[in-house]
């Protein structure tokens, strides 16, 4: 795999004036939280409990490894440090569920352009950004409504 799908761990990294093993002791979970300090110039801190009975599931979207907040933001997540925490909301951690075998996932999807790979877990009730193609198709008789064309003049 030439591009391997980006997960926290490798996504949030210290700045460029900082030792690269100066959060190595911070969980890829919780690195989230220094990384938006950082670039947004917000001190946050991460929640202390988890909500429980309110799974998150992560997807691969566009060669990442995602989760979906509630409020509508997203971040990149790990099957190594599985939780999540919404550094927008507030939103306390969120137990993640990631397939059986994410390198397997991964590999299935190493052919494909990184831009293109996607995936989504089976189980998830409601899967976020599931192409049309995946949609089920219109009745029949319903007619395709036909692309809006610019008017020049």
């Amino acid at each position: 795999m030439r591009f391997p799908v980006e997960r926290a761990e490798g996504y949030y990294l210290p700045p460029p004036d900082q030792p690269p093993d100066v959060w190595a002791l911070v969980p890829p979970a919780e690195r989230v939280f220094r990384w938006v300090e950082l670039r947004q110039h917000r001190r946050l801190t991460p929640p202390d409990g988890f909500v429980i009975g309110h799974p998150a599931y992560a997807r691969i979207n566009h060669n990442r490894w995602i989760s979906d907040c509630p409020c509508g933001s997203a971040q990149v997540v790990t099957p190594a440090d599985p939780r999540f925490a919404c550094t927008e909301c507030g939103y306390g951690w969120l137990r993640l569920v990631f397939p059986e075998d994410p390198a397997a996932v991964e590999a299935s999807l190493a052919e494909q352009l990184p831009h293109l790979r996607n995936w989504w877990h089976p189980s998830d009730p409601d899967p976020w950004g599931v192409p049309p193609s995946d949609a089920p198709d219109a009745p029949a008789g319903v007619p395709v409504p036909e692309p809006v064309r610019e008017v020049t003049r």
